[in-house]
């Protein structure tokens, strides 16, 4: 095995990246219990292999299993003078064909795609055709019912804001806060991010941090108001409950993907 170099790391570099979640574990180097890879051990393995230097790789947050990327936010440092362009070239070529870097770019050293990000936007879609399309089943929940898309909008309104979201969330146990702020829920019934049919529709959510499996809690429960098991009201009551069997079902991951970190 060829030796690594173990110079002074003095380039920080700035990854953005899109995968398809379905073969993975999740974002974090362990992966999960299911024995499936993690992404970020992938990237470490790679890119170490391509610039010759062990490479810790430090993503925007964590995606769970099964879950996808349209524009995950990544860093890390290395010595290697090889040109942006090359090293992207290379990279990519090494990597999986379901793990890509779209963008690379050099950041100040003090970059940290985790720490120094101030919002990211989920989404999450649907099929809402009767027959669920054979090519989409990976990327997309099937939801045949019809839904009352102006309710959904209304109990989504309540999460607006600055609130304790510990009943949408699984479980904790570290006493950490559970407080987040919530920008923009915004419900469409067509999106550019992925061609789907016209049968497909969005819920893009914007905050300032997520909780375990807060987005796919809040796309079930939104969910359930759509089909009319509960009023859109009812959100209100869920968030000041605290309480996880007061909301809604945690909806499957295939759905969900991370398409926007902001800095």
């Amino acid at each position: 095995m060829e030796k690594r170099a173990n110079h002074k790391k003095t380039r920080n570099i700035k990854l953005v990246m899109q995968y398809d979640g379905s073969a993975y574990g999740g974002w974090q180097r362990l992966g999960s219990t299911s024995g499936k890879p993690g992404i970020q051990k992938v990237l470490e393995e790679t890119i170490s292999e391509c610039l010759k230097e062990d490479i810790n790789v430090i993503g925007s947050g964590r995606t769970d299993t099964g879950v996808h990327a349209l524009g995950q936010t990544a860093n890390f440092h290395c010595s290697s003078t090889m040109s942006l362009d090359c090293m992207k070239s290379l990279i990519n070529t090494n990597l999986p064909e379901d793990i890509k870097i779209i963008i690379m770019e050099t950041a100040s050293i003090d970059f940290h795609s985790r720490y120094s990000a101030r919002s990211k936007t989920y989404k999450y879609f649907i099929d809402s055709e009767e027959v669920p399309s054979v090519f989409t089943r990976k990327y997309a929940l099937h939801v045949p019912e019809v839904l009352n898309f102006e309710a959904m909008k209304k109990g989504a309104s309540y999460l607006i804001g600055t609130h304790d979201f510990k009943a949408f969330c699984t479980d904790r146990k570290d006493g950490k806060s559970t407080v987040r702020t919530i920008e923009a829920i915004e419900i469409n019934r067509t999106d550019r991010s992925i061609k789907y049919a016209e049968g497909y529709f969005c819920i893009a959510i914007t905050g300032d941090g997520f909780l375990h499996h807060m987005i796919r809690i809040i796309v079930g429960t939104l969910l359930e108001v759509g089909k009319g098991m509960r009023a859109p009201e009812e959100i209100e009551k869920i968030l000041k409950s605290r309480r996880r069997d007061k909301a809604g079902v945690t909806v499957y991951p295939n759905g969900l993907f991370l398409t926007k970190v902001r800095y």
